[in-house]
């Protein structure tokens, strides 16, 4: 999408609530990041407002496809257009990275991973907002939620493990459905608690937190033996004996 429209999302009664709502789930997982180096990539900045205050350093990275918006306004601008693939931090840079309108927006996602894999500390941990594909907020395209790809819990394992990630803690977010209406977004709390209570399994967006695998298995690249099979000689006949032959044969 491009960075307008996630903007006037965000700029709605339903996308200021949808906001309020993932936060929470955020903050369930990061209480606090105090001295943290925080990354946001994709469409971060309604969420890294939790850390800007405390962490030692906040900054948002946007893919060049989707654009750019300067963030914060009136304060110096700590939000950049970059190469989602191709960073540029050095290795270990960040503690903490927050995916947010990345993953099921993106034309790689194992690539997008890996890239976020080198400039994550060791110690370092990812969270991603990523939709969920049985989720009602995936069924229309009127939120930034149902454009891109949304992932099953089970695709999303499998994804992280693939990009040497370990899950650890999960969470869902966006239990109400999509609508304007004055009466569902009053109630969006609830809706939120009697869906985590029940763990019903139609939550907009998955939250889940990932750790950095420092000590990974490496796959050997083994060229391939050639194998040459075996000769049995041959008696190539001389020269003489060649004329001899046709000698004889006229």
């Amino acid at each position: 999408m491009d960075v307008i429209d996630l903007r006037d999302f965000y700029s709605q009664r339903l996308g200021i609530v949808a906001r309020q709502l993932i936060n929470r789930g955020i903050r369930e997982r990061w209480p606090n990041a105090e001295g943290q180096r925080v990354l946001g990539l994709g469409y971060p900045t309604p969420y890294l407002g939790l850390f800007r205050e405390s962490c030692e350093r906040c900054i948002a990275f946007m893919p060049a496809a989707q654009g750019v918006l300067k963030w914060p306004t009136g304060r110096p601008a700590l939000a950049t257009l970059i190469d989602e693939f191709s960073m540029p931090l050095p290795d270990a840079a960040v503690d903490r990275v927050l995916l947010v309108h990345a993953l099921e927006m993106s034309d790689d996602p194992e690539r997008l991973l890996r890239e976020v894999w080198r400039v994550l500390a060791p110690s370092g941990r990812l969270i991603a907002v990523i939709p969920n594909r049985r989720g009602v907020w995936t069924r229309t395209d009127t939120t930034p939620f149902g454009h891109g790809r949304p992932y099953s819990r089970a695709q999303i394992t499998q994804l992280l493990r693939q990009t040497w990630f370990t899950p650890t803690a999960w969470g869902e977010a966006l239990f109400m459905p999509p609508v304007q209406g004055s009466w569902f977004l009053r109630s969006a709390v609830a809706w939120e608690r009697v869906g985590a209570a029940l763990s019903m399994p139609f939550a907009g967006v998955h939250i889940v937190e990932a750790s950095k695998q420092v000590y990974r298995a490496i796959p050997a690249n083994r060229e391939r033996a050639r194998l040459i099979p075996s000769l049995q000689p041959v008696l190539v006949p001389s020269s003489t004996a060649t004329r001899k032959a046709a000698h004889t044969e006229r």
